[in-house]
């Protein structure tokens, strides 16, 4: 098989999964393997990191308006109020606090994802190379899921716009899972911490796409500037390879992303924790033959 149609092939796997509850780590990972690419190949670990950022772009463009007035009503939220007589007051315009500002809510869970990650990067870097693990953090997150959605679908917040500090907090710390365990899946993570500490649905949904960007986008970059200092530049067929996979992510993903926001708000999550179990259940079943 070319590299170019391996490309393809992993930019269609990673568009597909890195929004869904399923774990996008876990099937890319898997993927290259079928496909016989060579995981401790310096330049397919860069790959990994690109077509993340494909994905990511193509939320940025999906919710584009939504994030401009997000950036707008927050700096609004700063901007001190006048007086009657047109001096400035140093006061808020409203009385909402800032820091409960949906942007802000985003960037404070990004913070305690964040920093414990970076405490325990080898681990993470060690568990990407344990397919056991993948395949019981595929198991183990799907029936968390059932569960989730089974006891918790009640809800007491119906936007992100509603959402508390201690929501953000809490799903800042689900992610630190996500992160360690490969398998176990960022949007997984951030829906289930969403739904224990009281949001819908459809708002823990949001609260994921929207911090998906900082987080993607600070982890790929982070992964990806190592490689650069530490390797040597692609090839010209590898820069294509990297194009493809990249604008095939972005493409695959930004159908997804429109297709899931509606499935969510009609359906639950019990289908893909049903298919993690079953995919774990292989997986595991294949490692032991292997």
């Amino acid at each position: 098989m070319t590299e170019i149609l391996q490309a393809l092939l992993q930019g269609i796997v990673e568009g597909l999964t890195e929004f869904l509850p399923v774990s996008s780590t876990a099937h890319i990972v898997l993927t290259q393997e079928f496909l016989g690419v060579d995981r401790g190949d310096p330049f397919w670990k860069m790959f990994a990191i690109v077509i993340q950022l494909g994905a990511i772009l193509s939320v940025i463009v999906y919710f584009r308006t939504r994030l401009t007035d997000f950036v707008g009503t927050f700096l609004n939220e700063l901007a001190p109020r006048k007086s009657s007589e047109g001096t400035i007051t140093g006061e808020m315009k409203t009385s909402k606090e800032w820091y409960r500002h949906p942007l802000c809510l985003v960037l404070i869970s990004f913070v305690v994802t964040a920093l414990p990650c970076l405490l325990v990067d080898k681990l993470i870097g060690e568990n990407l190379e344990r397919l056991d693990i993948i395949a019981w953090a595929l198991i183990i997150g799907g029936i968390a899921m059932v569960v989730v959605d089974r006891f918790f679908s009640k809800s007491s917040t119906e936007s992100i716009e509603n959402m508390n500090l201690r929501q953000a907090i809490a799903i800042g710390l689900f992610q630190i899972l996500a992160a360690a365990f490969p398998g176990t899946s960022r949007s997984m993570a951030t829906i289930a911490g969403g739904q224990i500490f009281g949001l819908s649905r459809s708002a823990a949904l949001e609260f994921s796409f929207f911090l998906a960007i900082p987080v993607m986008i600070a982890a790929a970059s982070y992964k990806l500037l190592k490689h650069l200092l530490d390797e040597p530049l692609p090839t010209d067929t590898q820069w294509l390879s990297l194009a493809v996979g990249f604008v095939t992510s972005f493409l695959v993903a930004y159908l997804v992303i429109a297709w899931f926001m509606k499935w969510v708000r009609s359906r639950g999550f019990v289908p893909f924790a049903v298919y993690r179990v079953i995919a774990g259940t292989i997986l595991l079943w294949w490692i032991s033959r292997a």
